[in-house]
C-alpha cells in the first residue's frame, strides 16, 4: 500500500497484521480521488486545502493521501491498537502533524474545528455508518456543504441521514458512496 499522487507519491505505508483492518486498495483510493478531482460537484478546491476527518481512519490512507494533495489539516479517529500504532507509524513516516484520537467514530469528542472533507470507512457489515454520520454530525464536525466519502461493503444498506447522496460507484467487493452535508 502507497500514497497514489501528490508531494508523498510512492510512500509505502504500514497495515498491522490481521483481519482487524482493511485497508482501502490503492485502486479505489484512486478512484475515489479522481472523482473528487474531477466530478461536477467537486474538483481540486475540495482537496487542497480542505479540513479532513478520517474517521475508523485504520492505516490513515485516505487522510494522509488527502494531504499528500494539498489539504490542510487532518483528523484522525481510530480504535483498535494495532491500527493505531500503524496511523502514528505512518504520520511518522510521512513527517507531518496531524491529530489523532484514540477513540470510536460513534463515540466522538466534540469538534474544535468542522471538516470539510470527511471520509468514513467503518467495518463492513457492522451497520456503523449511519450512526457514526449521526454522532460526528451531531458533535460539530460536518462542515456546511461538506463531502463525506464512505467505504461500504458491496451489498451494505444505504444508511439513512440527513445527507444527500452524490455518487455511489462499485470498485470490486468495495462500494464508495459520496455525500454532502
Amino acid at each position: 500500500m502507497r500514497i497514489i499522487s501528490g508531494r508523498w507519491k510512492g510512500k509505502r505505508l504500514i497495515a498491522p497484521a490481521g483481519e482487524t483492518v482493511r485497508p482501502t486498495s490503492d485502486r479505489a483510493r484512486q478512484s475515489l480521488f479522481d472523482m473528487l478531482w474531477h466530478a461536477p460537484w467537486a474538483g481540486r478546491e475540495m482537496v487542497e486545502g480542505a479540513e479532513v476527518l478520517d474517521a475508523f481512519a485504520g492505516t490513515g490512507a485516505l487522510g494522509l493521501e488527502a494531504l499528500s494533495r494539498g489539504a490542510t489539516a487532518a483528523t484522525f479517529i481510530e480504535k483498535d491498537r494495532a491500527a493505531l500504532a500503524a496511523l502514528r507509524a505512518n504520520i511518522a513516516n510521512c513527517k507531518t502533524d496531524a491529530q489523532v484520537i484514540a477513540g470510536d467514530a460513534t463515540k466522538p469528542p466534540r469538534a474544535v474545528k468542522p471538516a470539510t472533507l470527511i471520509f468514513l470507512d467503518p467495518p463492513y457489515g457492522a451497520n456503523l455508518l449511519a450512526p457514526a454520520l449521526a454522532a460526528l454530525d451531531a458533535a460539530g464536525w460536518v462542515a456546511p456543504g461538506a463531502l463525506i466519502c464512505t467505504e461500504l461493503a458491496e451489498r451494505d444498506p444505504l444508511p439513512e441521514t440527513r445527507f444527500t447522496p452524490l455518487d455511489d460507484r462499485r470498485h470490486g467487493k468495495a462500494r464508495l458512496l459520496i455525500l454532502q452535508g
